[in-house]
């Protein structure tokens, strides 16, 4: 009886992961999709804005698009790093740190044994 449970268990999970593994793979082909065509309409955009701008407008678009991208990036970063740091502060991270402190010195010992 308890095997029959546990098999029944088993299929039932199997089934939902499949479930959503579906879903993933179908929402995955839609953003490539949705990715496709908005690389497409750029081209298209970015033909005809070179095609009918001014120099000057062109330059000012450019200068705009790459402080928009040093911001979007930095951003990113900033991001990261406070994601970092929610990580490291979470209970059980200790063991990570101390392993990471005694690679550390481990590289530093090893550096000065063999810097002769």
């Amino acid at each position: 009886m308890v095997k029959d449970n546990k098999a029944k268990d088993w299929d039932g999970l199997w089934g939902e992961y499949m479930e959503l593994l579906k879903k993933w793979t179908q929402s995955f082909q839609a953003l490539q999709k949705i990715s496709a065509e908005v690389q497409a309409k750029y081209n298209e955009v970015a033909t005809k804005a070179l095609n009918e701008s001014s120099e000057k407008t062109l330059k000012e678009f450019y200068e705009n698009w790459q402080k928009t991208m040093n911001e979007a990036s930095l951003n990113a970063f900033k991001q990261f790093g406070q994601n970092w740091q929610k990580l490291t502060n979470q209970p059980g991270i200790d063991q990570m740190k101390t392993y990471g402190d005694l690679m550390n010195a481990f590289a530093e010992t090893w550096q000065k044994m063999w810097r002769k």
